[in-house]
């Protein structure tokens, strides 16, 4: 089954003698086949047109040293059409949505200057969501308040950081988990200085005037469904060799505070790998964390990301037809 909501497409009228600028765009919880419904939509472009493009929208497959550990696309997808964002990153160095942001607009705009289709694919919902209405206009922090939330994030954990948030920025709070150390320091940063919620702030962004129009179709299988497809990819990425992959970045002697270190799986392998726990208790406690993720990142979508098709199952083959009719009447195509 699927369900239609309003395409997003109000950027190109606030763009006026400048070239259109719009793209395609895949998105859903980890395991609903999003990167497999980008790379049938390109090659299907490809062969039918000027050719397409696949642009990552997800935040730790940009980091090079964990691509089985995030599904990244592996060699024979690369070699079939162009794959942009990918392990583009070490895993040393930050991405923040902005940054990503201006990455993508930047390919975004590069392929479409070749004629080609861009096509975003990605589960990280906050990009998507940056893309359309940019960053949120927050007033510069105070070096004082940043140097507050720097020596709270060294003598708390993440729980006593959240605990401190929702004290001042209850609604805030309520968005992030305890583990959110960054974004959590961050939202107590713009309410002390502001005295108004990051919520709000990210509320008068509005749609930024150089958002893309997106053509977006997103993947929310049944819950039972999906969880059964988190727990077979874990078990697959661990027979792939996401151990061995994991090792090797942690020997790289990372701060843990790093985006990367903080990818699923990271933090139970990294146990297993110091003795900690055995292979199965590991197996268990990554399959568990990908299910939480996956749904946190399936509320995201289905309450945040306005999309042209909801289909209520994961991508499957049977399915093309309908997403190219719908990519070629959303008049998105060159």
């Amino acid at each position: 089954m699927t369900r239609d909501k309003q395409p997003d497409s109000a950027a190109s009228e606030r763009r006026k003698g400048m070239p259109r600028r719009c793209a395609v765009a895949f998105g859903g919880p980890t395991a609903c086949g999003k990167s497999a419904a980008a790379l049938a939509a390109a090659k299907e472009f490809g062969a039918r047109g000027p050719g397409a493009v696949v642009i990552n929208a997800d935040s730790m497959q940009v980091y090079r040293e964990l691509a089985i550990l995030t599904a990244r696309p592996d060699a024979a997808a690369m070699a079939a059409v162009p794959h942009r964002l990918y392990g583009v990153l070490s895993a040393g160095d930050a991405c923040s949505a902005g940054r990503w942001r201006a990455m993508a607009l930047a390919e975004i705009d590069a392929a479409l200057a070749a004629g080609k289709l861009p096509i975003l694919a990605g589960g990280t919902g906050l990009y998507l969501e940056v893309l359309r209405n940019g960053l949120a206009p927050v007033p510069p922090i105070p070096a004082d308040i940043r140097a507050q939330a720097q020596a709270h994030m060294a003598a708390e954990d993440g729980p006593a950081l959240h605990a401190r948030l929702a004290r001042i920025d209850p609604a805030a709070a309520a968005a992030l988990r305890p583990g959110d150390r960054q974004r959590i320091a961050r939202a107590w940063q713009v309410m002390t200085a502001t005295g108004r919620s990051i919520l709000d702030w990210q509320r008068d962004a509005g749609q930024a005037e150089d958002a893309p129009e997106l053509a977006t179709f997103l993947f929310l299988p049944e819950r039972s469904a999906l969880y059964a497809a988190c727990d077979r990819r874990f078990a697959q990425m661990i027979e792939a060799g996401a151990v061995e992959e994991v090792e090797s970045m942690l020997a790289l002697g990372l701060d843990p505070g790093l985006p990367a270190m903080k990818a699923v799986g990271v933090r139970e392998i990294a146990a297993y790998l110091r003795g900690e726990i055995g292979r199965a208790e590991m197996i268990a406690r990554g399959q568990r964390a990908t299910r939480q993720y996956a749904k946190r990142q399936y509320t995201w979508f289905r309450h945040r990301v306005p999309a042209l098709r909801v289909f209520d199952e994961q991508y499957s083959e049977r399915l093309d037809r309908d997403i190219f009719t719908n990519i070629r009447e959303s008049r998105l195509t060159l």
